[in-house]
């Protein structure tokens, strides 16, 4: 009623103000259809393949599990989920590209804990991790064992602590490069113990795990790939395992934390992607990797390689993650690695 007085009296006054809701009403109009169209899109997500950018190269301990996890999530999917080696300065240069992606699901980061939490804080890196990512779920997790050469005396942990105190400075550890995963869980157990030894990097696990067997290195942190079948040979020695529990493949040696309780390093692989990806999306790839992890046939192949399932929460692996940052903050430290 009052519409038709004022149209009545003033015309143009009302056509005004017939305007004015028209413009208002614009935005609003746009903003529910954004609305609308990204819960559509996310509901029929995917409908082309989906890119998995990997930060090593083909036939690594990584690779091996992004192609495992790929496979499941393009049958569960109806998409290929196309794994993508991308190499370069420790996995940065995937992450940066990762970073700077499109966040609309098709691509996402399966990397390892390198790239989140020790080559940030090592080296400049065009990505923050707990900015530029979304975590969405943890494939696995692997520790790494404790492995001398059968010349040293130790049978167990703490011996091995008292040897290398007896002979103080004349013992070599290796690593798999200066900042790798091996030379901080090295450099961590040696702070803690007060250790002094030296620290001899090798390109690769593999030429470590040699030169442990050849006695040029006394010590050894590596993965179960590289020790487990060494040490079946009587080629090394394992004092420890860095998980909190005892690993399956030897189960008659005892955790590091055994020894010195609170010590623990375990390497996770898992998918992240950009941030502000729908979160519908990210959900969905939690549930299917957690299915997939704990499905007997893939969890067997998980196994095999010394890689404990998880197949966590978007909010668990980031509870996760934010949990053991203080400990490889210490680790970078005690390795004497430059911390920005």
């Amino acid at each position: 009623m009052k519409l038709r007085d004022i149209s009545a009296s003033h015309p143009q006054s009302a056509w005004r103000s017939i305007a004015a809701l028209a413009i208002l009403a614009v935005p609003l109009l746009g903003m529910f259809l954004l609305i609308e169209s990204g819960t559509a899109s996310a509901q029929t997500w995917p409908q082309k393949p989906v890119r998995v950018i990997v930060p090593y190269g083909a036939g690594g301990n990584t690779d091996i599990l992004a192609r495992i996890a790929s496979e499941r999530l393009s049958t569960v999917f109806g998409q290929q989920f196309l794994v993508e080696n991308r190499v370069g300065a420790s996995g940065a240069v995937a992450g940066e590209f990762v970073a700077r992606a499109a966040p609309d699901g098709y691509t996402l980061f399966f990397c390892a804990t390198p790239q989140i939490q020790i080559v940030p804080l090592v080296q400049k890196v065009g990505y923050a991790p707990f900015k530029d990512f979304t975590f969405v779920s943890i494939v696995g997790t692997s520790p790494v064992f404790l492995a001398v050469n059968p010349a040293i005396p130790a049978k167990t942990v703490k011996e091995f602590v008292q040897y290398a105190r007896s002979n103080s400075g004349k013992l070599n550890y290796g690593s798999g490069g200066s900042g790798s995963f091996s030379h901080l869980a090295s450099a961590l157990l040696a702070t803690r113990a007060g250790l002094e030894m030296t620290h001899v990097p090798y390109r690769g696990g593999a030429q470590t795990t040699m030169a442990l067997v050849a006695g040029e290195i006394q010590m050894y942190f590596g993965n179960a790939a590289e020790i487990v079948p060494q040490a079946r040979l009587g080629k090394v020695r394992v004092l420890g395992v860095s998980s909190p529990k005892r690993n399956a493949e030897l189960p008659d040696v005892p955790t590091v934390a055994e020894s010195y309780p609170g010590f623990q390093m375990v390497t996770w692989n898992g998918f992240l992607a950009p941030a502000a990806t729908p979160k519908d999306i990210v959900e969905r790839v939690s549930r299917a990797v957690a299915n997939a992890v704990h499905d007997p046939a893939v969890a067997g192949r998980l196994t095999k390689l010394g890689v404990d399932p998880i197949g966590n929460s978007p909010a668990e692996f980031t509870e996760s993650i934010r949990a053991e940052a203080v400990l490889f903050r210490d680790a970078v430290k005690a390795s004497g690695q430059r911390s920005e």
